[in-house]
């Protein structure tokens, strides 16, 4: 396979995991907090659980990770572990 295929396909599935724990943190905050997605944001960061936001939202990212293994998309698969690992040293960090 080209380089440059491999390469966009990566950069694809590190987009679509980013994406994914995004719409995991909007799903939680519409359905279990009374706040719009940018107030409760702000309100989990004020009480300083944001990093387990993030962590919470990343598990969306195994359903995807495994869909894509299905599809044969393997390399779409290692972009959505690379988001995922990135979540986690911000989860870290934060």
């Amino acid at each position: 396979m080209n380089k440059q295929v491999i390469l966009k396909n990566l950069i694809i599935g590190f987009v679509i995991g980013l994406l994914t724990s995004v719409l995991g943190c909007f799903l939680f905050l519409s359905f279990y907090t009374k706040y719009d997605f940018l107030e409760g944001v702000n309100a989990i960061k004020q009480e300083g659980y944001l990093g387990k936001l993030i962590a919470l939202s990343a598990v969306l990212n195994i359903l995807i990770f495994f869909l894509l293994l299905k599809f044969n998309k393997e390399i779409m698969a290692r972009g959505v572990v690379f988001a995922t690992i990135v979540l986690t040293i911000i989860t870290i960090f934060v």
